[in-house]
């Protein structure tokens, strides 16, 4: 699936949050948003990824009482926006940890600074502990997530990921993430 067609996904499923938010300031936060992203597709690249989901059955045509046809997500669609929602990436913990360590390092240079940051936020907001300024743990399996992260910032040669299975200062990681 190409970047328009997730942009496109992601932005149907904006809609719906837009009909489920009741607080205005999250409602027009989030109708901003989706009004810059819409700015950005290419109209040709727009036509193409919409004809492309229509043919993948992840999207399906509704005609209004005044004749206008609405492009809305259907199950599948749905559940393949919520897996390219990369500001939503949650980490998933085990029933048992498997006393391994997740490490993602990386060195993006300073041209690409905003890149660098994004990566950092994201690692964040999945749960990761800060370990150095660019070196990050988390107990449980994720590589997926960060694969995908990566992808998506085409920054592969920039990030390492480590299974590790022993650290340091380990106790203190144990007790932040509450496996003692």
């Amino acid at each position: 699936m190409g970047a328009v067609q997730e942009k496109i996904l992601l932005l149907l499923l904006g809609g719906v949050a837009l009909g489920l938010s009741r607080s205005p300031k999250k409602y027009f936060k989030v109708l901003n948003l989706m009004v810059k992203e819409w700015k950005n597709i290419n109209r040709r690249s727009l036509e193409n990824s919409i004809r492309l989901l229509y043919r993948s059955h992840l999207i399906e045509e509704k005609e209004n009482p005044d004749g206008t046809v609405t492009m809305v997500l259907n199950k599948e669609g749905r559940k393949l926006a919520l897996h390219f929602d990369i500001y939503n990436i949650r980490i998933k913990k085990p029933t048992k940890w498997d006393e391994y360590w997740r490490i993602v390092i990386f060195d993006i240079p300073e041209r690409f600074k905003k890149l660098r940051n994004l990566l950092r936020f994201h690692l964040q907001n999945m749960g990761f502990v800060e370990l150095q300024k660019s070196v990050f743990v988390h107990p449980f399996p994720c590589f997926d997530e960060i694969e995908y992260i990566i992808e998506t910032y085409k920054i592969r040669k920039y990030v390492r990921t480590i299974l590790a299975k022993k650290i340091d200062n380990e106790l203190d990681l144990k007790r932040h993430f509450d496996l003692l």
